[in-house]
This record gives structure tokens, C-alpha cells and sequence, in this order.
């Protein structure tokens, strides 16, 4: 071994500050993840016989088959009557939601024939339902 030369250190990963990195991130993600409970309760509600139908929902249901009828919350109704339907609807409650059941088969040009006479009677909460 010549005198003048120097021993090297062999190579090597140094692995203490990878595992700083890690308790870091691992302290991190338990600190922030929110344990729930979750519990469910196994309830038969009462029935009530004289209790009337609420006809005021925030929610209306506009259901359209393949030959194009028209359901109106599950009412059917003719083509000319879903305007006036919802000018009447949007008076008492413009802010309720449309939701629109189109069967598969529907034309697409009655979907948007729909959605177009919501918009003009002042609805702005409109989704279509699929599977």
C-alpha cells in the first residue's frame, strides 16, 4: 500500500433521515384522518292514517319515456301543460331542484325540448338521472 494514498470510505445510503421523512408524514396522515363512527339504527317507523300528502317538495320529478310522455312528480301530463306547470311551480319556489328521468331510448331533442322550458320558467337547478 503506497504511503500517500488516502483510505475511502465504502459507499453506502444513510437511511436516518429517509426514516425522519417518513415519521414525519406518517405523524402527518394520523393527524389529519377523522375517525368516525358510524352507526346505523334498525327502525319501523309508525304509520300515521291521517296525515294529508305534502304537495310543496323542494324537489320535482319530470319522468320521459321513449314515446315521449310526460310524468310530472309521477302525474302524466301533456306537452302543453309542463310550461304552465312550472310557472306555477317556479312562483312558489323557484329555487327547488329538477330532476329529469329520461328513459334510454328518448330523443335527446326532448331532453333539451325539457330542460329548455325549466330554464325559461326560472329553474337553474336542473340534473338529469341515469343509472
Amino acid at each position: 500500500m503506497h504511503p500517500l494514498r488516502k483510505k475511502r470510505k465504502k459507499p453506502g445510503i444513510n437511511i436516518l433521515p429517509l426514516l425522519d421523512v417518513l415519521t414525519v408524514i406518517l405523524f402527518f396522515f394520523l393527524m389529519t384522518m377523522q375517525f368516525r363512527q358510524t352507526r346505523t339504527l334498525n327502525l319501523l317507523l309508525p304509520e300515521i292514517q291521517t296525515a294529508g300528502t305534502n304537495l310543496l317538495t323542494d324537489k320535482i320529478i319530470l319522468s320521459v319515456d321513449n314515446e315521449g310522455q310526460i310524468l310530472y312528480n309521477n302525474v302524466l301530463i301533456e306537452e302543453q301543460q309542463l310550461s304552465d306547470l312550472l310557472k306555477t311551480a317556479a312562483s312558489i319556489n323557484s329555487q327547488a331542484q329538477i330532476l329529469v328521468h329520461a328513459d334510454e331510448q328518448t330523443p335527446l331533442r326532448t331532453i333539451t325540448w325539457m330542460m329548455d322550458q325549466c330554464r325559461a320558467t326560472g329553474f337553474r337547478k336542473i340534473r338529469i338521472q341515469s343509472r
